[in-house]
């Protein structure tokens, strides 16, 4: 799935970027007719721990599928976020097998 990727207010290491692309990869195991997505880290201004958060835009065949979270690290409001889209293409493909019906 080709996915575009980006960081504001900082430049993302090529590890991470390859952990979001794999972890995102795996989706199409559940929905093979997604057609690209979006991807946006950034850097919280507060104080928090919790201050990296991990939007995901998904675009399938009529629909966007949208998740954001927001953890201490990348990977793990990637591992959310990814976790949050994979539910929503459950959904929506049992949507579709029951429109067919």
């Amino acid at each position: 799935m080709k996915l575009q990727m980006h960081s504001i207010h900082f430049d993302a290491d090529q590890k991470l970027i390859d952990f979001i692309q794999r972890k995102a990869d795996k989706l199409d195991t559940f929905y093979d007719r997604i057609i690209d997505g979006e991807v946006f880290m950034r850097l919280d201004k507060n104080e928090k721990n919790e201050n990296k958060i991990v939007e995901i835009k998904l675009n399938v065949p009529g629909k966007q599928l949208f998740a954001k979270h927001q953890k201490d690290s990348f990977e793990a409001a990637a591992d959310e976020a990814i976790e949050g889209l994979r539910r929503q293409i459950k959904k929506f493909k049992e949507k579709l097998v029951l429109a067919r019906q």
